[in-house]
């Protein structure tokens, strides 16, 4: 019997989280100590995240994880990681972040904005169906 685990993410100092909930939801930040089962010391110091606990059930896992951060690392040391290792950068290269910042967009566009979106879309739509239609035809 295989005992290789189906997770890949694991609550582990290191760990990159995106917050869910709070004031500074939506940013993303390193757990630096595990305190319980329940809770752990996040960092964000280039994030801007401060130093503080936060419950698991906030916190989402992200595929990322900074390698050489030892346990209670503080946020200096924090700091030189998350530079050295670029994970602000591959956060904001991730198709997650992307995705994320495209709904932003679309939430703060004004009426006219949606217009002509809906605009180009429907344009889009037909040019595709005429290129089929002509694509069936020969």
């Amino acid at each position: 019997m295989s005992t290789e685990s189906n997770f890949k993410r694991f609550v582990e100092v290191g760990r990159v989280v995106l917050l869910k909930s709070g004031p500074e939801a939506g940013h993303i930040a390193v757990i630096s100590e595990i305190i319980d089962h329940n809770r752990a010391i996040i960092d964000g110091p280039t994030t801007g995240v401060a130093r503080q606990p936060i419950a698991f059930r906030h916190l989402t896992l992200t595929p990322f994880k900074l390698n050489k951060l030892p346990r209670a690392a503080g946020t200096g040391a924090v700091k030189k990681q998350i530079e050295a290792e670029a994970i602000v950068e591959k956060w904001n290269k991730s198709a997650w972040a992307q995705k994320r910042a495209a709904i932003a967009k679309r939430r703060s566009l004004t009426d006219f904005e949606r217009f002509t979106v809906m605009l180009a879309k429907k344009a889009r739509t037909d040019s595709v169906r005429k290129a089929v239609h002509a694509a069936k035809k020969a």
